[in-house]
């Protein structure tokens, strides 16, 4: 099983050129850090921590994180849907913590 903390230092170096940055609670952090390395034993890929996987890599590579959501979402609220992938301004409170809704298309979601 791969260190939460290894992977935090992974896609940060990875994540943080690119304008997008973990959310300054540490803990939620870390603990959407760890349902990402859960996912990824589960099903063999990182999927969302925060929606229900089908376990089909083709169905879900939508929600493999960084999701495809993530871009649009941080764009417009400050942060993705998880809460994991945040703006500057959203972690210096600059901008609200407005909830960000699900834009994965009703079709997708498994129950």
């Amino acid at each position: 099983m791969m260190d939460v903390e290894k992977l935090y230092a992974q896609l940060k170096k990875v994540q943080e050129p690119q304008g997008y940055y973990f959310n300054k609670d540490n803990a939620r952090t870390m603990d959407l850090l760890a349902g990402l390395i859960y996912n990824r034993e589960r099903y063999g890929y990182m999927a969302c921590p925060c929606r229900l996987a089908s376990g089909d890599r083709e169905n879900d590579k939508d929600i493999i994180c960084p999701c495809i959501y993530r871009e649009p979402d941080v764009a417009e609220f400050g942060s993705c849907y998880c809460n994991l992938y945040v703006s500057p301004e959203w972690n210096e409170e600059k901008i609200p913590h407005e909830y960000v809704p699900e834009r994965r298309p009703p079709e997708k979601i498994v129950f």
